[in-house]
């Protein structure tokens, strides 16, 4: 039965198909195993007299990453029903990097202007671009939520976030 969300069509071609997706998603997780191994036997894998080595236990979580990604490539590649389906196509990747990269950005900013005011950005454009409020609406709701953040923490908690290298509230005292 095909998928109702998706369609694969000339206009909407899949990118990538489950199979494909399955096999890199298990040559990862044999990388992040042999890192957790190589670096459990760095630690000392051995039984010592004072009890289990640093890596004695981080040695066997690698080994069964590294069991579970070959199994999943296994799977994936000699199964005998691969799954075939289309994992994403464009449409969707247009949806999810839609949301990604302005995240992405975002957290670039955080480092120059802080939380506080890159989140009033970042929330003010996500409302204007994405959602399609009016802009006014965006920016005074943005300015309020982070308002309320920035009392919530730095007044009320005496918590300090992060205000960036540039430190553009530093006219509050805070």
């Amino acid at each position: 039965m095909a998928d109702p969300h998706s369609s694969n069509s000339p206009d909407n071609p899949t990118l990538a198909k489950n199979r494909t997706v399955d096999a890199v998603v298990s040559v990862v997780l044999m990388l992040i195993g042999a890192v957790v191994i190589v670096e459990a036997r760095r630690l000392g894998t051995q039984w010592t007299s004072d009890g289990p080595g640093s890596g004695y236990f981080p040695l066997y979580i690698g080994i069964i990453i590294e069991v579970s990604g070959l199994g999943i490539f296994y799977q994936a590649v000699f199964g005998k029903a691969p799954d075939h389906g289309p994992f994403v196509d464009r449409e969707q990747a247009q949806r999810v990097l839609s949301v990604l990269l302005p995240a992405a950005l975002y957290a670039l900013v955080t480092h120059f202007l802080g939380l506080y005011l890159a989140s009033a950005i970042y929330i003010a454009l996500f409302m204007v671009i994405l959602g399609k409020y009016p802009a006014g609406k965006s920016v005074f709701l943005a300015v309020i939520v982070n308002t309320l953040f920035f009392l919530m923490f730095e007044v009320w908690f005496k918590v300090p976030l992060f205000k960036g290298t540039l430190d553009p509230l530093a006219f509050l005292g805070y």
